[in-house]
């Protein structure tokens, strides 16, 4: 009897002596363990397990080794995890307008106010079969990191890996563009495949990237979303007591998004002393450059489709 109770547990998935009602989910991270975007959705599910005794609990069963950061999209929309920590630039290919996420110049807490959350929500569940619970990384921006300097917002003859988040914007500056996996951007540097990379200004230092990187290219653009977004037949299932409780998580966890200032501002001071010297962007060329960023993006949004297009910049530039 105990053997059968115990396959009877790992099958359910329900840890032993739990009660009939506690529900666990399968999460998985689009980032490794420990790094700058994954600490958040850590401080998420500790949050839960530790309020959520008998109710809701989250395992979370690895990052990019277990799931590639380009499937954890489709992952969560199979039902593969129940939820997810990842970037909307992650799953364009579930959901193109996942991109406009990047554009917001707003808050989270602003865009349910002024009801942009739920029209995100929609197009999550429309497209993708999932439930967009929240973000953070607001006000977290990104930058271009170089090996070799620049003299205004012109990237003609620079070799630059790109993801889709900077992919319109760098190309309309004339740069030269590869895509490549994080894991891979070391040794791209080292081996001068690369002359750059766009990154947000948490995280390089993480990655040990500061090793092989020179220059950082101020101002920053765009504001980086990490979300967190969950199956929706999985958040379906849930039972009130368990979806209020995720509620108050996600509430929680966007609320520390008001620390990413000072965060970013001690990760500058970090980068400059481990040797990365700022290029700063005056005049025409920062306004070449930050119009690119945004003109760029809208335009990439549009052509997917231009009445959500609207819609969003409605909303997230208000």
């Amino acid at each position: 009897m105990k053997r059968t109770s115990l396959c009877l547990a790992l099958l359910i998935g329900t840890p032993l002596g739990a009660s009939a009602e506690e529900v666990t989910l399968r999460g998985a991270s689009a980032f490794a363990a420990g790094t700058t975007f994954d600490r958040p959705f850590k401080a998420f599910v500790d949050w839960i397990n530790e309020n959520g005794e008998g109710v809701l609990q989250i395992n979370v069963v690895g990052g990019p080794e277990a799931v590639p950061p380009f499937e954890v999209g489709n992952a969560v929309s199979s039902g593969v995890v129940d939820i997810a920590n990842v970037t909307a630039a992650f799953y364009t290919n579930l959901l193109p307008e996942g991109d406009a996420l990047k554009l917001a110049t707003n808050t989270i807490q602003e865009q349910r106010a002024n009801g942009c959350y739920d029209l995100i929500d929609g197009l999550h569940q429309d497209a993708m079969n999932v439930k967009y619970l929240g973000r953070t990384g607001d006000g977290i921006p990104f930058h271009l990191y170089l090996t070799k300097p620049v003299e205004g917002a012109d990237l003609s003859g620079l070799t630059i890996r790109t993801t889709p988040v900077y992919q319109a914007m760098f190309d309309s500056l004339g740069a030269n563009l590869v895509r490549t996996a994080p894991g891979e951007v070391y040794t791209a540097l080292e081996r001068g495949t690369i002359d750059g990379y766009g990154w947000p200004a948490q995280g390089v230092l993480d990655l040990g990237w500061d090793e092989q990187t020179k220059y950082r290219v101020d101002p920053g653009f765009y504001q980086v979303d990490v979300d967190l977004i969950m199956n929706l037949d999985a958040w379906n299932n849930l039972g009130d007591e368990q979806k209020n409780l995720l509620q108050r998580g996600i509430e929680w966890i966007e609320a520390k998004n008001a620390e990413n200032t000072d965060i970013n501002a001690s990760e500058r001071d970090k980068q400059a002393e481990a040797g990365i010297e700022t290029i700063s962007l005056d005049g025409a060329e920062r306004e070449k450059w930050l119009t690119a960023a945004q003109e760029e993006g809208w335009k990439a949004i549009s052509a997917v489709n231009a009445e959500n297009a609207e819609k969003l910049r409605a909303c997230l530039t208000d």
